[in-house]
């Protein structure tokens, strides 16, 4: 076998004994599902997605002894389940879903290899479901952890013997808020989506409100459409009316655009977008978020790369989440990793060490044309008097000392890890005006220090806001331990729902919806592919 059919064999073999061929010699049903379970363990086909599935079927059949798993009930309770599959963002094709309803429908279906492949079909759909479908940075190790404490093949058989299946479902998908409120966005998305969706005209120049603007009214329709706009009585025909100017601001604000409600090229291209598009970047979402390890239910920070925007999940049911802006790193050279890190610790007028790579690339060249320029910006090296041969040769190292003019300003919140990234503050506010805030060197600035430090040390009483704002005065470096490590989950999604409900949407700025396209692509083609193939 080829090793683009080796890759996802195992995942395709049981949609595949569905459609195969009829032995010409009688068998007990038990005997061939066994025969089944054994062929699909023995497979060669290595996995390469985040869990091997090579024996769930045996480890399934076995305790009933090969006994068929599905009534003619269930198995219609299974197949709504997987022709739903798009609700959760999955492919019901993936699951051979039509496939194996047609069969049920006709009656005409193998007893054995039906049973076989509903039952892999829904082992997989409830891994898929759970951990998603193509390896994420997060887990590196096969299989996936998190199916130990969520066995796929423990929940079916336990689901069906009691009754629940829904209730094995349920149980798999991420228990993340988010995850709901992405997926309610992309059922009102699916529904945009079967609108027509025409083009909006693009103004010659910007319009203002009280201006000129031709489809005014179908841009009020489509204001409406999208919730930003409430209805009520439209616009005059072709004026660009003063009242929907906070329609246009909060569409502006919802996909990363300048929030000035003056329509601009860049605030009409977003508006023609098709909810196509917007129902694949919710999807997308819907698969990171199937990756991300299970965290629980206490303080949270999540910093959502492409959107440029930090959440602190809500320490009590009342209060609103904690949100701000951020700047990352550059999608030039310098992104900033995924991973699920730990804040353990402030320091409050941090010192800045320059890492390797900042002092070859750009420091070490201003010092040869520029002989002040350590002084100038407050850099020292250690050993203190190093000369600049001792920093290019390694001798010494550089950092730069708290103060105005310090990268990190007044506070830096650290999570070890050892890409040595970290979330700071700093002296150039006015990056966060820019609407694209990729510019750093991998490391996260946040618009709101204060308020994330009065977040992460809340608890601690001696921490209280004129604590946290007399600590960020000018002073000595203050290093102060967090009285419990708080988790930081650095994410990606083009799509997203704030902490008001309302979907927002980000460009594709690191390349990575294309790469995970790519992946979901390749992964669908090669089930599809081996789909009607018998086992050899």
């Amino acid at each position: 076998m080829k090793p683009s059919l080796k890759i996802g064999a195992a995942l395709a073999f049981c949609a595949a004994v569905a459609l195969a061929p009829r032995p010409t010699l009688a068998q007990p049903v038990p005997a061939t599902i066994r025969s089944l379970a054994v062929q699909a363990a023995q497979s060669p086909a290595a996995p390469t997605g985040p869990y091997d599935e090579r024996g769930w079927l045996d480890r399934f059949y076995a305790p009933r002894k090969y006994a068929p798993a599905w009534t003619t009930s269930t198995a219609a309770a299974a197949l709504w389940v997987l022709r739903q599959a798009r609700v959760q963002g999955l492919d019901p094709r993936d699951y051979s879903a039509d496939t194996l309803q047609r069969q049920l429908l006709a009656g005409e279906a193998d007893t054995a290899r039906f049973d076989v492949a509903l039952t892999a079909a829904m082992l997989r759909y409830l891994a898929d479901l759970r951990v998603g479908r193509v390896r994420s940075e997060y887990h590196t190790r096969l299989p996936d952890a998190r199916l130990k404490q969520y066995d796929p093949v423990e929940r079916l058989r336990t689901g069906l013997a009691a009754g629940k299946l829904q209730a094995a479902v349920q149980a798999a998908e991420p228990q993340f808020g988010q995850y709901g409120q992405v997926r309610a966005a992309l059922a009102h998305y699916r529904e945009l989506a079967r609108q027509p969706w025409p083009a909006l005209t693009k103004p010659q120049a910007k319009v203002t409100p009280g201006g000129a603007y031709a489809d005014a009214k179908a841009l009020y329709k489509r204001l409406v459409l999208l919730g930003d706009l409430p209805p009520e009585t439209p616009p005059p025909d072709g004026i660009y009316a003063a009242r929907m100017k906070e329609g246009v601001r909060r569409f502006q604000a919802r996909h990363g655009l300048d929030e000035d409600g003056v329509l601009g090229r860049g605030t009409i291209d977003a508006l023609n977008v098709s909810p196509t598009l917007r129902v694949r970047q919710l999807e997308l979402t819907l698969e990171r978020l199937r990756w991300l390890p299970d965290i629980g239910s206490g303080p949270l920070i999540v910093v959502d790369l492409p959107a440029y925007r930090l959440w602190a999940q809500p320490r009590g049911s009342a209060e609103p989440p904690l949100e701000m802006r951020v700047v990352v790193g550059t999608s030039a050279k310098t992104e900033t990793p995924l991973f699920v890190g730990q804040m353990r610790y402030l320091e409050f007028n941090p010192y800045w060490n320059v890492p390797r790579s900042i002092l070859d690339r750009e420091i070490l060249p201003k010092l040869q044309r520029n002989p002040a320029y350590l002084k100038q910006n407050e850099l020292e090296t250690v050993p203190p008097n190093a000369s600049v041969a001792d920093l290019q040769a390694g001798r010494a190292r550089l950092r730069q000392r708290p103060g105005p003019k310090n990268s990190l300003g007044a506070i830096k919140f650290a999570m070890p890890n050892p890409m040595d990234i970290y979330l700071h503050s700093t002296p150039a506010r006015e990056l966060f005006k820019r609407s694209r805030r990729d510019l750093s060197h991998g490391c996260i600035r946040v618009e709101d220090p204060a308020a994330l430090a009065r977040y992460v040390l809340a608890g601690q009483r001696q921490w209280n806001a004129d604590a946290v704002e007399g600590a960020l005065q000018p002073g000595p470096t203050r290093h102060v331990d967090l009285a419990r490590p708080v988790p930081v989950v650095l994410f990606y999604a083009t799509a997203t729902v704030d902490g008001k409900g309302s979907p927002r949407f980000a460009a594709d700025i690191y390349g990575r919806d294309v790469m995970l396209e790519r992946e979901l692509a390749a992964r669908h083609s090669q089930l599809v592919s081996l789909v009607g193939r018998s086992p050899k």
